[in-house]
């Protein structure tokens, strides 16, 4: 861990100035206590860094949260091990997956499937609660859970150190979370306007606790967060089903991790009662168990936590871009794609380009990093990758 300034700590060995200089401005908002916490996987994000851990007091930053609220992970242990699929053609597998859960935003999906029935119940219940009606952000919301989106959304089967199969799926709240964040978002900037507040950016308006429109956020929030939770669940039942049908017995489940990494919760540290907004980060407090990617291609890792105090009982998230989406296309090839995949079963595009496993920190070196955040329970490798269109 380096301490960088009074306010700015960080775990990162790789890391560029320009993160570095965004992370120190949002050191500087007035309400941060004590300081924030920068992940080994830190990297420039949409107003507040990407991979950070954010503590505030009477106040939230909308665009500190991220716009994909409660995105995170979930992963399943079964009772299979590799001796179970070998022989079989895993790209059999991957199209029963693909076919049983939508790749896009879910804005085409025209059916509600039986599983998700009572999940959509409980967010309807949850919506009324918290007094507002999700189709005011997005009338589709409902065909939205169980559809797994795009960018560096994925769905994977993995082996661990002891050759036993794991379902692993990243994901979060699809277009309703986005849309409320980003309401929001709205919401606190022109408030600034309103109020003559000088920003050092835009993205780091906030809100004020006390206020109805923080009250409204919260409530909102909240609801989103649940919404990605049970969006993993929806779709790891799906993939569950899948892989049961592929080798003609029902999946026992061994253990099930799910944990957001893009979140709000109001926690206690350093004597102060804080909202903490992870942006790119997870809950690491002693004995939590916690889910860190790699990239595609690239090992993965089942946490425990050490509830490392000064990092607010958190650890990284995952591998954190080293190259844009778009440098990554104008950098690597498509060969490159294959070579990095080889032995894996993927759908083999070059719309992956930009998820290619160089255009990421590598993820041994975030985990070492990490040492003091988390302990390595399972090494994860991938042997079916799905990815979302």
């Amino acid at each position: 861990m380096q301490k960088l300034t009074e306010r700015l700590v960080s775990w990162a060995s790789l890391i560029d100035d320009k993160t570095v200089e965004q992370a120190r401005t949002s050191s500087r908002m007035p309400f941060i206590h004590p300081h924030i916490a920068l992940m080994p996987d830190a990297h420039l994000g949409l107003g507040a860094t990407v991979g950070s851990v954010i503590p505030t007091l009477g106040a939230i930053m909308p665009a500190a949260v991220g716009v994909d609220i409660g995105c995170g992970m979930i992963a399943v242990k079964t009772q299979f091990t590799a001796a179970d699929l070998d022989g079989r053609d895993l790209s059999e597998l991957r199209q029963q997956i693909e076919r049983a859960i939508p790749l896009s935003a879910g804005r085409d999906n025209r059916k509600i499937v039986a599983t998700a029935e009572p999940r959509i119940a409980e967010l309807e219940d949850r919506a009324e609660k918290a007094e507002f009606d999700p189709a005011s952000y997005a009338g589709h919301w409902r065909h939205q859970l169980g559809s797994l989106g795009s960018g560096n959304h994925f769905i994977e089967i993995s082996l661990d150190e002891n050759d036993d199969v794991w379902m692993f799926l990243h994901s979060g709240s699809r277009g309703i979370g986005n849309r409320i964040a980003k309401h929001h978002i709205g919401v606190a900037q022109r408030l600034a306007t309103q109020w003559w507040i000088e920003l050092p950016h835009p993205d780091l308006a906030y809100l004020v606790e006390g206020t109805p429109e923080f009250s409204r956020y919260i409530r909102e929030l909240r609801w989103a967060q649940h919404f990605a939770l049970l969006n993993r669940e929806e779709m790891m039942d799906r993939v569950a089903n899948q892989l049961g049908r592929f080798l003609d017995t029902p999946v026992e489940e061994r253990e099930r991790i799910n944990c957001h990494h893009n979140f709000t919760e109001s926690e206690m540290h350093f004597g102060k009662r804080v909202w903490v907004s992870r942006k790119g980060a997870i809950m690491a407090d002693e004995g939590r168990p916690g889910l860190i990617p790699g990239s595609m291609g690239t090992a993965s890792y089942v946490v425990e936590g050490r509830g490392d105090p000064v990092s607010l009982n958190s650890s990284p998230h995952g591998a954190g871009r080293e190259y844009s989406r778009s440098a990554a296309r104008k950098t690597f090839t498509h060969e490159q794609l294959r070579e990095a995949m080889r032995g894996i079963e993927y759908r083999d595009t070059d719309a992956f380009l930009d998820e290619i496993p160089q255009a990421y920190k590598p993820i041994d070196r975030v985990m070492a990093d990490a040492a003091d955040l988390v302990s390595v329970r399972h090494v994860l490798r991938q042997i079916v990758n799905v990815k979302g269109d």
